[in-house]
């Protein structure tokens, strides 16, 4: 963006204001029933193809939410996570953090293909996966919240911003705070977002430094996950992020915060002496406290950047630009 800002105070309050305004607008443009008129099926649709696909594989579930996540994080909710590189475009689903893990494309292409089939060019494929990621929550027992909708979908992707912009698992808590809060999420957003590691399932390379580098893991636990996560090889072995229940949405991630069976560095961080200490311990021991949060959070995720009114495109394949 290129403009001059005069250097009177006055005049930086009132570009403030105004870039607020614009920010804020984008948001209030999506509306629950965005679709009433022109696709009144559009979440009878992807419900039913998002419960056949959670019935068939529930790690499906988890995966579909991840991508959500991801792609929110990537210059907002636009779908850009889906499109696939072709000659002369490189999108992000070869960046570090979704290379050979994200998962979930062939679930929205179906629910895609159903949509067009009775709604053809007018959902977006945005809306379609801030959709079933609600969807696939709700199937593994997790909460339920209104999906507002009205995003279009990009145009461009950027690899360089998913390495840059999405968490590591190796990440500190003041980096998860940081990165979390450049999205307008706050320590409590993040922390009830986290919980989505409730369900799924983690790579050992992903959780290899954690199981034999760092010290606050339990014991017994560090030597289970050692069983399958060898020091070197087993790259892509899975292990569940929540060892009692990892098909089923609950709080049983915070409790295991507490006693030190964290998988992922990044996920002991939220309980290892910091601020977000307090947070897991309630989430532990009050599960509709950490539905309430995590559904409130995960709305607030769907309003970062949509695209809305001309911007974009209604994409008739969510893995190619028109």
């Amino acid at each position: 963006m290129a403009f001059q800002i005069n250097s009177n105070t006055n005049s930086c309050a009132l570009v403030f204001v105004l870039v607020s305004l614009v920010s804020g607008l984008a948001s209030a443009q999506l509306s629950a029933n965005f679709y009433a008129s022109s696709c009144p099926n559009v979440q009878t649709l992807v419900r039913t193809a998002t419960n056949q696909a959670v019935r068939n594989q529930p790690r499906q579930g988890a995966s579909v939410l991840r991508l959500f996540f991801h792609d929110c994080f990537v210059n907002g909710c636009d779908g850009s996570i889906l499109l696939d590189d072709v000659s002369g475009f490189t999108g992000e689903k070869t960046a570090n953090p979704n290379r050979n893990s994200a998962r979930g494309f062939e679930v929205i292409d179906t629910i895609k293909t159903r949509v067009e089939a009775a709604c053809n060019a007018t959902v977006s494929c945005a809306d379609i996966l801030a959709l079933a990621a609600r969807d696939s929550v709700v199937a593994l027992g997790g909460p339920s919240w209104t999906v507002l909708l009205g995003r279009r979908d990009a145009r461009t992707a950027s690899q360089s911003a998913a390495n840059s912009q999405i968490p590591a698992p190796t990440s500190s808590l003041s980096t998860l705070l940081s990165m979390f809060s450049s999205k307008g999420l706050n320590a409590r957003d993040m922390t009830a977002l986290s919980g989505g590691h409730t369900i799924g399932q983690a790579q050992c390379t992903n959780f290899r430094g954690h199981i034999y580098n760092d010290s606050n893991i339990n014991a017994a636990f560090r030597t289970t996950r050692q069983a399958n996560c060898p020091v070197s090889g087993g790259d892509t072995n899975l292990a569940p992020l929540d060892i009692q229940t990892p098909t089923q949405f609950g709080n049983n991630y915070y409790q295991n915060l507490v006693n030190q069976r964290g998988l992922l560095h990044s996920d002991q961080e939220l309980f290892n002496g910091g601020s977000t200490d307090a947070q897991v311990r309630s989430y532990s021991t009050n599960n509709a406290a950490f539905r309430s949060d995590f559904a409130a959070a995960m709305i607030k995720m769907g309003n970062i950047s949509p695209l809305t009114g001309t911007n974009g495109e209604i994409r008739t394949n969510c893995r190619l630009r028109n």
